[in-house]
């Protein structure tokens, strides 16, 4: 198993993300729309947690863009 820091593992969740992000919005008739819009929020709010550096929002936000699939 790799360890890494919080601030590794956030951006790298972050750029997993991202390449979701380019996927759903590839999907036909606009589907994917809604999801993409839903992870760029998520990546909005990551990226306010670092920028405030909190430490406890940087966790949630972690947890919550793990959850995108």
């Amino acid at each position: 198993m790799k360890h890494e820091n919080l601030m590794s593992g956030l951006l790298n969740e972050m750029n997993r993300v991202r390449e979701l992000i380019t996927q759903y919005e590839a999907l036909p008739n606009g589907v994917g729309i809604y999801g993409a819009t839903t992870m760029k929020s998520s990546i909005e709010m990551a990226e306010i947690s670092m920028s405030d550096g909190d430490v406890i929002d940087m966790l949630k936000q972690y947890e919550n863009l793990k959850s995108h699939n």
